[in-house]
């Protein structure tokens, strides 16, 4: 067995993806403004000390970079339009990105405002194989936030950010454990994650200009020329990475967001729409087998002002039911002082493991929602295209008319 192959047999049970999103900032400003679709866009401060923080694919092919000059990027692309930056649009569509990859799988790392690895290697008995995982990321992010993104799958983290790379834009690959090395080896060495211009300067001139090359160059030689370095980029020329997901936190709140299209005044429209995120938090308190004792309402409103009322439950539940009658109880409180709605907001928190049994009764009480709440998941389980919601959303005018972005489907 080579050197390669024994790196892969170590890690084939992983299947890790890395999720970019594609001209993030861009993709943003498109959306706020759609007017900009199609015409060549840079972001970032118009002023002679300012830099480039993203720019579209059209100007990225006469030579615009990111952190470039933006003084420079309008030498090279003239008639590309200037937008300045709206980082709490960022932030937010990077929220709800996240989000949506935690519906997932909860081992999700996020490494910037735009990308993230997951390891799925538990989530494909319930979601397929690793390529229908990752064609799902990203038809459900163009579905729910219409943004565009790529996904490299690969046996660890290395692989899956260049298979990533190798995919954009808006595009997917795939490299399986047995095609790890002729995936890398065809490579020049400036596109190993590591190398920078002053290694690669290092290694070339040497005669290391490939993967391959540097990949049967002794581990003792990279040492000596790069220091502790150079057997680390061994390693990764033969596809071995050892490093695992870091969630980086442990969850201490779940919760869903819906941001409108058109500012809504309607109140009941509002508690349908409570009542639907109060079943997405819920079923994803029971995936992850919590219960939250306490709940949150958002509101954020046309102006931007973002208000949140909390309220502590009597005992610790997972129960959409019990979750809308609490926040809608918040919502009518909120109600004398309510403007026009621009996005609202379900969140649990003070969540606990869910360690405790319960029968199913015919009577009308609170405590038997978490059981027909399991009935749900096992229909759902079952019957994948099958979701059981209540009859108030299958039914509700106000929900086939709903005025938001196109965006959480309630899945």
């Amino acid at each position: 067995m080579t050197e390669g192959n024994h790196g892969n047999a170590h890690r084939r049970q992983s299947v890790i993806m890395h999720v970019d999103m594609d001209a993030f900032f861009v993709s943003v400003e498109i959306l706020h403004d759609p007017s900009l679709a199609g015409r060549p866009v840079i972001v970032g401060h118009d002023s002679m000390r300012s830099v480039v923080l993203s720019a579209s694919y059209d100007c990225r092919a006469v030579g615009v970079r990111s952190a470039m000059p933006v003084s420079r990027a309008k030498q090279l692309a003239p008639h590309a339009l200037i937008v300045e930056p709206k980082h709490w649009l960022y932030a937010e569509a990077s929220e709800q990105v996240m989000a949506l990859l935690r519906e997932i799988t909860p081992l999700v790392e996020q490494v910037s405002v735009d990308e993230a690895f997951l390891d799925v290697t538990g989530s494909m008995r319930r979601l397929g194989r690793p390529r229908e995982i990752g064609q799902r990321i990203r038809d459900e992010i163009q579905h729910r936030l219409n943004l565009p993104s790529s996904v490299g799958i690969g046996p660890n983290k290395f692989v899956a950010k260049m298979a990533s790379t190798h995919a954009k834009p808006n595009g997917l690959l795939e490299v399986p454990p047995r095609d790890v090395v002729a995936f890398l080896q065809k490579k020049p060495v400036r596109a190993l994650w590591g190398v920078g211009p002053k290694t690669a300067e290092t290694l070339e001139r040497v005669g290391i200009k490939t993967v391959e090359d540097l990949a049967h160059t002794p581990r003792a030689t990279l040492t000596k020329l790069l220091g502790s370095s150079g057997a680390h980029l061994h390693d990764l020329s033969w596809g071995i990475d050892h490093r695992t997901i870091q969630t980086g936190r442990e969850e201490k709140s779940i919760g869903a967001e819906e941001t409108f299209a058109k500012d809504v005044w309607d109140f009941d429209f509002l508690e349908a729409e409570v009542l639907k995120l109060s079943y997405k938090v819920a079923r994803r308190l029971r995936n992850a087998s919590l219960v939250a004792r306490g709940v949150t309402l958002k509101l954020k409103y046309a102006d931007f002002v973002t208000v949140s009322r909390s309220v502590t439950l009597g005992s610790a539940s997972n129960s959409a039911t019990v979750f809308a009658q609490a926040i809608n109880q918040l919502l009518i409180n909120e109600r004398p002082k309510m403007r026009a709605v621009r996005l609202i907001g379900v969140r649990c928190d003070h969540l606990s493991d869910d360690s405790g049994e319960r029968q199913f009764t015919f009577e009308r009480s609170d405590s038997n929602w978490p059981a027909i709440d399991a009935v749900a998941d096992a229909i759902a389980q079952k019957f994948s295209d099958a979701v059981p919601l209540p009859a108030t959303l299958l039914k509700s005018p106000a929900k086939a008319q709903s005025p938001r972005l196109p965006q959480d489907p309630l899945t």
